[in-house]
């Protein structure tokens, strides 16, 4: 214990170099052989939008931050086929790539200006502007908007 005391006065200090670690990897996004994995860092230089929305899992107006899914796509290079989108806990959905459109879904990181814990359904989580579009309100997208969001798999 007394090492730990030691090294903890020593770190603060200034006496030891700071140790920087890699941010954590929050999505992982693979296509047949080749695999990408994208951390908060990763996704914000993709360009970030912001929308207000209500959702049936929460209440009143949320504002959701994140990348849309057709920026990270094409990044990825993909433009075609079927998404598998996995959470956490192994929940999984099939999204059409087509689904996601220039006013469609993002993956989200902040939720009202903060990041998502997963016991608050992040870190990750797939939401749609659900009141800018009756489309949006449907069975079918409301079982897409994966939470704690964690794998992307493409298939053609």
């Amino acid at each position: 214990m007394y090492h730990l005391v030691r090294l903890g006065a020593a770190l603060a200090l200034g006496l030891l170099p700071s140790v920087t670690l890699a941010e954590e990897a929050l999505l992982t996004l693979t296509m047949g052989d080749s695999t990408r994995t994208y951390d908060r860092a990763a996704l914000e230089a993709l360009g970030e939008t912001e929308f207000t929305t209500t959702t049936i899992w929460t209440e009143g107006p949320q504002t959701f931050t994140g990348v849309p899914l057709n920026v990270l796509l094409a990044d990825a290079g993909i433009a075609t086929g079927t998404l598998s989108a996995r959470a956490i806990n192994d929940y999984a959905v099939e999204i059409p790539v087509d689904e996601a459109l220039e006013d469609g879904p993002i993956v989200a990181y902040t939720r009202n200006g903060a990041p998502m814990s997963v016991r608050d359904k992040g870190p990750l989580w797939l939401v749609y502007p659900y009141d800018s579009d009756p489309a949006f309100q449907t069975e079918v997208v409301f079982s897409r908007s994966i939470w704690q969001l964690d794998r992307l798999e493409a298939t053609q």
